[in-house]
C-alpha cells in the first residue's frame, strides 16, 4: 500500500490541511493528561512548517455529537502544541465559515492554525457532502495523519480527499509507519510470529482471530475475553466479567456461540493457540482484596482478575524466541496493582525481543499499559489507534486510505 507522503508535495505557500489526531485525554480542570498524540504528530507538522506550507490542522475530541460544548474544546491542544513546536499556533473558534476562512487567508508561509473540534457539526461523522466541501475550501493541498480515525469514512478523513484533485493528497510521516509496521508486519512476518490479545470484549477481536489463526505461529489469549471461550467449553468462571451478548443495530448475538465456533476455527488452524492455565482472582475488583489463583476453573464467588503465575511462564516462554510479535489487549487490569503482574510480563517480554526483531503494540489500554510500565521506549512501534489497529488486524481494508494518491 505505497501512498504519497507529504515530503512529496510542493508545500511552499500553499494552504496544507492536515487531519490530525488530538483526541487526547483531559482533566476536570481541562488540562491535558496526555499529550502523547500531539506529540506522534510533530514531524508531519514540522515537515509542513519547514516545507512553507501555510498549515490548517483539524481534529475531533470526544464524542460532542454534533453540538458545541466547551469542555470540548481543542484550545489545550493548540496551546501545548505551541509548546512543543515552540511556536504560536493560531486557535480558530470553529472548523468551517467566513471567520475560519479569514483566518486561513491570513496565514504566511511556516504558520501553523488548529481548527475547532471537528465533531462540533454534525455532518463530520456522517460524512456530509456540504460539511466536507467547506474544509474542502480550506485547502490547495490534504494530508491525512491521524490513523486513530483512519478507520472511519469522516467528512474530514474520506470527504476531503474525495474532493480534492489527484496530486493533492498525501499521508503523514505517522500513518506511513503505522502502515509500515501493520502492514508489513502481517504480510511478511519473521518467524516466529507470535500475536497476543487481551481485553474485556471478544466482539472486539473475532476479527482478529479469524485472520491471525492462518498468519501466525502461535496465538496467546488472555484478559476477561479469556472467560467467554472458557463458558463456551463448559468451564466455571465465578463472577468473573463474561461478554456473553452483544447488541448490535438492534439485534442481539449470543457471543459465547460465537466463542465456540471461534474455537472451531482454532482447532482447524495450524498455529498454536494457548488460553491461561490458571487464573489470578478476587471476591472484588478492588486494590486492597484478598487474592487467589485458581485453575483451571474460576470458583462460585470469585472474579478472575488477571492471568495467573504459571500462565505467565508459559507465555513468556512462548515469546521468548519470537522475531515478529503483536500486541493488543491487557490481560488483566493493570491499572491496579494486585492484577497487573500479566500484563507486566506480556511488556517485559515484548522489550527483551531481539534488537532484529519486531515488536508491535496496538493503541489504547495495550499502550497505555506500557507506557504506564516505563517500557514504550523499547518497542519497535505503538499504534495511536486502538479500534483502527484492530481493524487492521482483521485485514479490512481501509478506504480513507484508499483515497490517498499512491507513491
Amino acid at each position: 500500500m505505497a501512498k504519497k507522503t507529504l515530503d512529496q508535495l510542493d508545500m511552499r505557500g500553499k494552504r496544507v490541511l492536515v487531519r490530525v489526531d488530538f483526541n487526547v485525554p483531559l482533566d476536570d480542570d481541562l488540562t491535558i493528561a496526555d499529550d502523547r498524540r500531539i506529540r506522534m504528530a510533530l514531524p508531519t507538522i514540522r515537515c509542513a512548517m519547514d516545507a512553507g506550507g501555510r498549515v490548517i490542522l483539524m481534529s475531533h475530541l470526544g464524542r460532542p455529537k454534533g453540538k458545541v460544548d466547551p469542555r470540548l474544546s481543542l484550545k489545550p491542544a493548540a496551546m501545548r502544541l505551541g509548546e512543543l513546536i515552540a511556536c504560536d499556533v493560531g486557535f480558530a473558534p470553529d472548523c468551517v465559515g467566513p471567520d475560519v476562512e479569514k483566518m486561513v487567508a491570513a496565514l504566511a508561509d511556516g504558520q501553523v492554525l488548529l481548527l475547532e473540534n471537528l465533531r462540533f457539526h454534525g455532518g463530520e461523522e456522517k460524512n456530509d457532502p456540504k460539511f466536507a466541501q467547506a474544509l474542502c475550501n480550506l485547502a490547495d493541498l490534504y494530508v491525512n495523519d491521524a490513523f486513530g480515525t483512519a478507520h472511519r469514512k469522516h467528512a474530514s478523513t474520506y470527504g476531503v480527499p474525495a474532493l480534492m484533485p489527484e496530486g493533492t493528497r498525501a499521508i503523514g510521516f505517522l500513518i506511513q509507519r503505522e502502515l509500515k509496521f501493520l502492514g508489513e508486519t502481517l504480510e511478511n512476518p519473521e518467524r516466529p510470529f507470535v500475536a497476543v490479545l487481551g481485553g474485556v470484549k471478544v466482539s472486539d477481536k473475532i476479527g482478529v482471530i479469524e485472520n491471525l489463526v492462518g498468519k501466525v505461529d502461535r496465538l496467546l489469549i488472555g484478559g476477561a475475553m479469556a472467560y467467554v471461550f472458557m463458558v463456551a467449553r463448559g468451564q466455571k468462571v465465578g463472577k468473573s466479567k463474561v461478554e456473553r451478548e452483544l447488541e448490535k443495530k438492534g439485534k442481539k448475538k449470543d457471543m459465547v456461540a460465537v466463542a465456540a465456533k471461534l474455537l472451531e476455527t482454532i482447532r482447524d488452524s495450524k498455529a498454536e493457540v494457548l488460553f491461561p492455565e490458571d487464573h489470578l482472582v478476587a471476591r472484588q475488583p478492588t486494590a486492597d482484596a484478598e487474592t487467589d489463583v485458581q485453575s483451571p476453573e474460576i470458583e462460585d464467588g470469585w472474579v478472575g482478575l488477571d492471568i495467573g503465575p504459571e500462565t505467565i511462564q508459559i507465555y513468556r516462554e512462548k515469546l521468548a524466541d519470537a522475531k515478529t510479535a503483536v500486541w493488543n489487549g491487557p490481560m488483566g487490569v493493570f491499572e491496579m496493582a494486585p492484577f497487573a503482574e500479566g500484563t507486566r510480563a506480556i511488556c517485559e517480554a515484548f522489550a527483551q525481543i531481539d534488537e532484529d526483531g519486531t515488536a508491535v503494540v496496538g493503541g489504547g489500554d495495550t499502550a497505555a499499559a506500557v507506557e504506564k510500565f516505563g517500557l514504550a521506549g523499547q518497542m519497535t512501534h505503538i499504534s495511536t489507534g486502538g479500534g483502527a489497529s484492530l481493524e487492521f488486524l482483521e485485514g479490512k481494508p481501509f478506504e480513507t486510505i484508499g483515497v490517498i494518491d499512491d507513491a
